[in-house]
């Protein structure tokens, strides 16, 4: 698994390499917009809500003194909420969006790679396909995501051992970015069933693709605009290493 992460996160030096050789941040261009406006969308409704979640939060306090204090906890609580929840939606609903376009940047890096692409997905009834799976994963990754980082975030406030619990919820956004990112080369291989068994066999691969997909996404504004060209061609390349060398 510890070589699985490793690769995952190696891989992203080729996918910059090949992203230029290849010219494939053309493909890029309407996801890279979508990305911006999830984005941007994410970080307004942080700031927005936070202060309703915050008041909500505060309202507990039944006591005059230390209330001002009470607020400001509360109020920054309610943004890492708000702000928790906003990346999880953003992440699945970039993925979602964007999977139409990822099966052609996946097909040619695999002929470029090996010469050979497995079930090609270019016609607009393997795009319409795609975009099906996608939803159907996307909701499925986006609940158990949830059911996971949920408690995390309640024990991360426990003194001293909840730095643990904000470490998982870090490690398990990254699983789920990077499951995302295996399964546009993955949709052509196996079926939705056999794909979510396959990741958790290589789950390695998915942490280390999604621990820098989440390090990217932390960088203002220019995160969100590299991190699914990168983070998409990084996932491809491992994934069909793993496939190739099974084979």
């Amino acid at each position: 698994m510890v070589k699985e992460v490793f690769n995952g996160i190696q891989d992203y030096f080729t996918a910059y390499r090949l992203l230029n050789e290849l010219n494939l941040w053309k493909y890029f261009k309407i996801p890279i917009v979508i990305s911006f406006l999830l984005g941007i969308t994410v970080i307004f409704a942080s700031w927005s809500f936070s202060d309703d979640i915050g008041s909500f939060l505060s309202s507990a306090w039944g006591f005059s003194w230390g209330k001002q204090t009470i607020i400001a906890i509360s109020n920054f609580i309610g943004g890492l909420i708000v702000f928790a929840i906003g990346i999880v939606i953003f992440k699945h609903a970039l993925m979602i969006i964007a999977a139409p376009f990822m099966s052609p940047i996946s097909e040619k890096i695999e002929r470029h790679i090996y010469g050979i692409v497995k079930r090609p997905g270019s016609s607009l009834k393997a795009k319409a396909s795609a975009f099906s799976r996608s939803i159907q994963l996307g909701i499925r990754n986006f609940v158990v995501e949830l059911l996971w980082i949920t408690p995390f975030f309640i024990f991360s406030f426990i003194p001293v051992i909840g730095s643990v619990f904000l470490l998982m919820i870090f490690l398990v956004q990254a699983y789920y970015a990077g499951f995302g990112n295996m399964d546009y080369t993955l949709e052509r291989y196996f079926p939705y069933n056999r794909s979510v068994e396959y990741v958790r066999n290589h789950r390695g691969i998915a942490i280390g693709n999604g621990i820098v997909f989440m390090l990217i996404l932390m960088i203002p504004i220019v995160g969100i605009l590299v991190v699914l060209p990168l983070s998409a061609v990084a996932g491809t390349i491992t994934t069909l290493r793993e496939l190739h060398t099974k084979k």
